[in-house]
């Protein structure tokens, strides 16, 4: 996430081990973009990625990040599912 330190990489890498491990698929942005670059060309290759997804899982903060807040609008136009990662991943303990 922009203008968080490391792009909140450790954040995503945390989260997505949590959710492999509760049987989900992930697509990860910090995977996707591992040695970063520019905001446009990091946000073009999450948003292709974005397109075979069907539910997108916010972070803390999410709402401070001018990508993250894309991708979510991107995502509820379409109609994919918005969830807070943490609240699926609670919800994958019960």
């Amino acid at each position: 996430m922009s203008g968080l330190p490391g792009l909140n990489f450790p954040t995503f890498h945390s989260m997505t081990a949590s959710l492999r491990a509760g049987g989900n698929t992930v697509t990860n942005p910090a995977e996707i973009n591992p040695d970063g670059g520019t905001w446009t060309d990091c946000m073009r290759r999450d948003i292709v990625a974005l397109m075979d997804c069907d539910t997108v899982a916010t972070l803390p903060g999410w709402e401070h990040s001018k990508g993250a807040r894309l991708e979510v609008l991107i995502a509820e136009r379409l109609g994919m599912t918005v969830v807070n990662a943490h609240d699926l991943v609670t919800r994958e303990a019960v």
